[in-house]
């Protein structure tokens, strides 16, 4: 009798210690999901500052390209240095704890260059990071960007296209430290005939990207183009497939509505999580 109390006792106690171990997992999944929101926020602010910076040299204001009110997208506090050295331009964009419309906060330098001959089919833009935070996450790397007027199946209209070729290291304030590599591919599907103005612009992004964790690699694909709209601070639709460790679960950023949350689903569990600061 004592040995079957025993069994049931041992039977017992591996049934919390797996509910336990199970519930620890999920939880982790979810903070995961998190610090890829995060990262992902991360490009999409680096991107809208690239292609800022790109508009403003390919079609400065009073050079007659445009004729709408010119809008800026950086805050006052932002100061850009231009330098054209033969073929090349080059921005140098300085942030001093400026915050941006979205309420984040830039500390820091991008170094952004082009070809000075805007009249190619295509654009090859680099960009690189001098001591950047955002939002005191400390962000290294270099890479380019491929940007093209093109028609496409989201819009049959020729607009621009731009193809972000990411590899990035965000050490974060605990310490933690997250190495990204693969690519975003943004179509401004709204607002590209209004060059000076940004509050118009709409975006859908599709892309692949691994970022490495301190606990290992996690994988995630755009299964529903992501849908940014300027006037919102956060992303509004589209669905992330993220894998860790063969186990699959799926981030959904909502049906449109501009909020801060997202929905993300693992093994038949459902919980919101919110975006941004």
């Amino acid at each position: 009798m004592n040995s079957k109390k025993i069994i049931l006792g041992t039977i017992l106690s591996l049934a919390m210690l797996t509910s336990c171990s199970k519930d620890d997992n999920e939880n982790s999944f979810v903070s995961d999901a998190k610090v890829n929101a995060t990262i992902d926020g991360i490009n999409e602010d680096v991107f809208k500052i690239i292609d800022d910076q790109f508009n403003e040299q390919a079609n400065p204001v009073g050079s007659g390209k445009s004729t709408e009110v010119a809008n800026p997208y950086l805050p006052s506090c932002a100061t850009v240095n231009t330098i054209v050295t033969g073929s090349t331009w080059t921005r140098t964009v300085v942030f001093d704890n400026c915050t941006l419309q979205n309420g984040n906060v830039l500390d820091g330098t991008i170094i952004i260059s082009g070809s000075t001959n805007f009249d190619t089919s295509s654009q090859t833009i680099s960009y690189t990071f001098e001591n950047f935070h955002h939002n005191n996450i400390l962000i290294e790397g270099n890479r380019t960007v491929l940007r093209t007027i093109q028609s496409t199946e989201a819009l049959s209209t020729p607009h621009p296209v731009a193809n972000m070729d990411i590899d990035m290291t965000a050490t974060f304030l605990n310490g933690n430290v997250y190495h990204r590599v693969g690519n975003r591919i943004r179509e401004m599907i709204e607002g590209y005939q209004t060059i000076h103005v940004w509050i118009d612009n709409v975006f859908l992004v599709t892309g692949n990207w691994t970022t490495t964790f301190p606990q290992g690699t996690r994988t995630t694909t755009i299964t529903t183009p992501l849908r940014v709209e300027m006037t919102c601070p956060h992303i509004v639709s589209g669905v992330l497939s993220i894998v860790r460790n063969d186990n699959t679960a799926t981030l959904d950023f909502g049906n449109g509505e501009c909020d801060n949350e997202a929905t993300f689903t693992s093994n038949g569990n459902t919980v919101t999580i919110i975006l941004g600061n």
